[in-house]
């Protein structure tokens, strides 16, 4: 009596697989992984099996066609990584200091007065004339052309009283205070 297995009884060939992939991932849960996707891959090609054909050796291809087939897309993905790597910036300046900074200019100009706040905004961050903001204000060119002054003056002043290191020049945008 000849003991002959079912000729696609893939049950049988589990151990081997698992076996084989344990040695080509070096990992419980990839070899687990790889023989999931080997059996699967040999499932949806149970139709290219032939009868005559050794099972145990086709699904050990197919097993080592999928692991080589992720570790080339592995390297390829390693690669690219390492050249997105080298194209960005190394390292980027330390946001803290543009907060700070920020925040010692808000607060030298929330620290003028009212009126010069006032004109200064106008002219400095809304882009007015001087002209536009004196009729916005309500007040003559002059008193204007005055607050905006000792507006500069006063900034400056804070400037200058700042911390050891060398200070950076605020730009006063929208005039100059210094005579023509």
């Amino acid at each position: 009596m000849t003991n002959r297995a079912a000729p696609f009884d893939v049950l049988a060939q589990i151990g081997p697989l698992r076996r084989y992939a344990r040695s080509l991932a070096r990992s419980e849960a990839d070899a687990e992984d790889l023989v999931q996707d080997a059996l699967v891959r040999a499932y949806e090609k149970r139709g290219t099996f032939q009868s005559g054909q050794n099972l145990k050796v086709w699904l050990m291809s197919i097993l080592h066609n999928l692991f080589v087939s992720q570790w080339r897309r592995g390297k390829v993905e390693a690669s690219r990584l390492a050249h997105v790597q080298a194209l960005a910036e190394p390292a980027s300046p330390p946001a803290q200091d543009h907060a700070v900074r920020l925040n010692q200019i808000r607060d030298a100009f929330l620290g003028l007065s009212d009126e010069q706040r006032a004109a200064l905004h106008l002219v400095a961050i809304e882009g007015l004339s001087y002209q536009e903001a004196a009729e916005s204000l309500g007040v003559p060119l002059g008193t204007l052309m005055s607050r905006l002054g000792r507006a500069r003056a006063a900034l400056r002043m804070m400037e200058e009283q700042g911390s050891g290191s060398p200070p950076v020049r605020l730009r006063i945008v929208g005039g100059s205070d210094e005579p023509t």
